[in-house]
């Protein structure tokens, strides 16, 4: 793929955070043919940019036309200062959905230390990337992004013109191979982190805690993140889809079921989704593994900590607030108990002031929050870095979606690193948990094999 089309001729183009004297950017769109997504991301020596949501939006990006970053407690602020001043003044014409958006995420402690296999990965970044395709119910969009209209014009043209030459359709193969995994964690030391963990629940400290796992996964061959990615679509089309990578470190990539929250307007959509059993070989197995999931006190119990905390997080920032009734998120190879949630918000907020207030969720987080972050940091033998935090987009009047950051994986030459959790309560089962925890690896380990 030529350079010119987000690669590094457009990641010298990065403005600072700062909103530079603030002078705004200018975004040109025009309507495109269908252009396979796959394609436009596949050059890995380029920052780029995945994401689609359930509903059917999905937009890619390459190329850096602004990068906010930050680090510690105060990085949600922080980033929202610098997107005030990023989008300032931005100059689009274009459909609203085509419009500029800053894609990234944030560390899931705040004392996250961009290493290992997150170097690359700060505390909390976000780019707009210079180059943009949208695909949604209103057709497929290009758009450009610049300092100016001139140069923004340009580029969309230049852009247009390499578009054109790629396929419509990109074959997503079959996965690299696996030739070993690896677990950071041995079932007789899983058994004493969650006999510890029970022990504080006993004293009363904790009601519940999320512990979670990493499994190093050595591939026979390369991987190709974005086909990687077009198969969990196929296999998840009800989860969000994400990609994330510098084009100099890994790719953090996955196919969460959980949003997290989105915002139009005043309008906020959230949900409650906790508690899992796996999916049968028949119809009357799942149901058999369902009516486990409704009958089991556990899993109840588990289940309304999570959506009792999503309302009191919610509850001082909206004039209504509505949740409703609790439903059955089936998957390709795991059920979970999911309650949505709604509210009016009572005064303009940014979205990000929503992921600050909502992370981390107890689904994986824990009751009371600091403590159960405490423990975790405490317990568990790896950086979560990204995984199970925010991950998502928001715009220039404040508006975004974001999903938690769970079903995923950072891809690094041939090795990917899988993140999954579970969460532990009174009566919970240590052998149980385990078994739950590796069919949560499932959905990318099995589009790896």
């Amino acid at each position: 793929m030529d350079r010119t089309l987000g690669g590094r001729q457009l990641a010298g183009d990065a403005r600072p955070a700062d909103g530079r004297d603030g002078v705004g950017l200018t975004s040109r769109s025009r309507e495109l043919e269908d252009v396979s997504f796959g394609a436009v991301v596949e050059a890995d020596d380029a920052c780029r940019v995945q994401w689609a949501t359930p509903a059917g939006l999905e937009v890619v990006g390459r190329g850096v036309a602004a990068r906010l970053e930050a680090r510690g407690p105060d990085r949600f602020d922080e980033i929202r200062t610098q997107a005030e001043a990023t989008f300032d003044g931005l100059d689009h014409v274009g459909p609203d959905v085509a419009r500029p958006r800053a894609f990234g995420g944030f560390s899931f402690h705040d004392g996250h230390d961009a290493g290992g296999v997150w170097r690359g990965f700060e505390a909390a970044s976000f780019v707009v990337p210079a180059v943009l395709v949208t695909r949604s119910d209103e057709g497929t969009w290009l758009t450009a992004v610049a300092d100016d209209a001139a140069d923004a014009t340009r580029r969309l043209e230049e852009c247009h013109d390499r578009l054109l030459e790629l396929p419509a359709m990109r074959p997503s193969g079959s996965g690299p191979g696996v030739a070993a995994t690896r677990r950071t964690t041995t079932l007789d030391s899983w058994r004493a982190q969650v006999d510890r963990a029970l022990e504080r629940i006993d004293a009363g400290d904790l009601t519940k805690v999320v512990l979670a796992q990493a499994l190093s996964v050595d591939l026979e061959g390369a991987i190709d993140v974005p086909a990687t990615v077009e198969r969990l679509r196929r296999r998840y089309p009800n989860c969000y889809r994400f990609l994330v990578g510098d084009g100099t470190s890994g790719t953090f990539f996955g196919a969460p079921p959980e949003r997290l929250v989105s915002k139009r307007g005043d309008r906020v959509e959230t949900e409650a989704l906790a508690g899992s059993v796996p999916r049968g070989e028949t119809p009357e197995e799942d149901d058999e593994h369902v009516e486990r999931l409704l009958d089991s006190e556990k899993f109840r119990r588990e289940h309304g900590l999570v959506v009792e905390a999503i309302r009191d997080q919610l509850a001082p920032l909206a004039s209504e607030l509505a949740v409703d009734d609790r439903t059955i998120r089936r998957l390709a190879t795991i059920q979970h108990l999911r309650t949505p949630i709604a509210a009016t918000l009572e005064a303009d907020r940014h979205v990000l002031e929503l992921v600050e207030a909502l992370h981390p969720t107890p689904a994986v987080g824990g009751v009371p929050p600091e403590t159960a972050l405490e423990t975790i940091r405490e317990t568990e033998s790896f950086d979560r870095g990204w995984y199970a935090a925010p991950i998502g987009w928001f715009d220039a009047d404040g508006d975004g979606e974001f999903a938690v950051g769970i079903r995923s994986g950072v891809a690094t030459d041939e090795t990917v690193t899988l993140f999954a959790g579970n969460g532990i309560v009174a009566d919970s089962d240590p052998e149980e948990e385990w078994e739950e925890i590796q069919l949560k690896f499932r959905p990318v380990l099995d589009e790896l094999r």
